[in-house]
């Protein structure tokens, strides 16, 4: 998420929309969609309004955190081109390694503390006592902290490898290659998935989906050169977005097959069992297809950008860093409201991400915060 020199306005724009996605991700588990996190209201997994925010959750986490490390990937060579090594890493770690320390110190324990008052802790006595702990409680900034190691192991792989830039831009890659890349890390993602399932973390990591995250975050690496992301054919990108909407239903009636839509309980996340194969496959022929069409819709929309747009731009970093409390918060304030779980959901979505986006703003005008959001 760290901002770079040159920028591309549409995918300026692209990065609030996933803003806006993650907080609307976390809102979904919060009220019956499968997924882990700080609170969840609803843990009845078998209604229909929690099986409807569990398909969205298993849409959304196929392309969301992937398009975030593409974008990554793709400014990642102009920013060190400009800034020279030692800038870059400056930068990277102020950027990147002191939000990742504010939330786990400060941040994360607040929100555990937040969600803890649902089971009758009392809220200062819990956050003080986890901040005097020095607990780091790493939640959604585990995208930082994966952003640092990206972006060392990428040095480290320039130092050895010096960066070349083609003499002329390099075709765009053919539906073959798109094809074998999705087979080559569905395959990757079931390997790793026997040592490490989904939803085990690993040094803060859920290490089940990265298969998909180090792809994305080098071919962003490639793709910059050629310029990849702005020449996208929109043919192609409309036949991947076929393609990602042909394959959604596979991972409903694979559920369905198993028996996890009647509640019985089925593996997902590892091993070779027909659901943990399929989802493994499921994820990236539905991310191509997804990140494909938003970049070519965002790219291609009529007319001018809503001005708007720049003071959303501007606030989305820091509402990514701020929505884990925000939304946590006003579930916790409406927990005794016996409303349904949909009106709830729809009510701190809207409310979190206003405020997310407007304290992000807020914080930005203090001095220095800027260099940071």
């Amino acid at each position: 998420m760290a901002a770079t020199g040159a920028r591309l306005g549409f995918i300026d724009q692209l990065r609030t929309v996933l803003t806006v996605l993650v907080i609307a991700h976390h809102t979904a588990i919060t009220y019956g969609g499968s997924g882990g996190w700080f609170y969840r209201e609803v843990t009845d997994g078998g209604a229909p309004f929690s099986l409807l925010l569990t398909l969205f959750c298993s849409v959304n986490q196929a392309f969301f955190m992937g398009m975030f490390f593409l974008l990554a990937g793709y400014f990642t060579p102009p920013a060190l081109a400009a800034k020279g090594l030692r800038r870059f890493v400056a930068d990277r770690l102020l950027r990147l390694g002191l939000p990742l320390l504010v939330f786990g110190f400060v941040l994360g324990p607040l929100t555990v503390a937040l969600a803890g008052t649902q089971q009758g802790r009392a809220f200062w006595p819990r956050w003080w006592q986890l901040m005097s702990e020095g607990r780091f409680i790493i939640g959604p900034l585990w995208f930082a902290w994966a952003l640092l190691l990206f972006s060392a192991g990428w040095l480290v792989w320039r130092r050895v490898r010096p960066d070349s830039p083609p003499a002329a831009p390099t075709p765009l890659p053919s539906d073959r290659a798109w094809l074998l890349a999705a087979l080559g890390v569905g395959a990757a993602a079931l390997a790793i998935r026997q040592w490490v399932p989904v939803g085990e973390n690993r040094i803060g990591l859920q290490i089940g989906y990265f298969a998909s995250y180090v792809f994305l975050f080098v071919l962003g690496t490639v793709a910059w050169h050629s310029h990849w992301l702005e020449r996208m054919d929109r043919a192609q990108a409309r036949r991947w977005g076929r393609v990602a909407l042909y394959t959604v239903p596979l991972l409903v009636a694979t559920a369905a097959a198993t028996g996890a839509l009647a509640g019985r309980e089925v593996n997902f996340s590892g091993g070779l069992g027909l659901a943990a194969v399929v989802y493994a496959f499921w994820e990236p022929f539905v991310a191509w297809g997804v990140i494909a069409r938003l970049l070519v819709g965002w790219r291609d929309r009529p007319g001018p950008p809503n001005p708007r747009w720049a003071g959303w731009n501007a606030q989305a970093y820091g509402a990514f860093i701020l929505h884990a409390p925000v939304i946590t918060g006003l579930a916790v304030a409406l927990a005794g409201w016996g409303a349904p779980p949909a009106l709830k959901f729809g009510l701190v979505l809207a409310a979190g991400t206003v405020l997310s986006f407007s304290l992000a703003g807020w914080l930005k005008r203090l001095p220095g915060a800027g260099r940071v959001l």
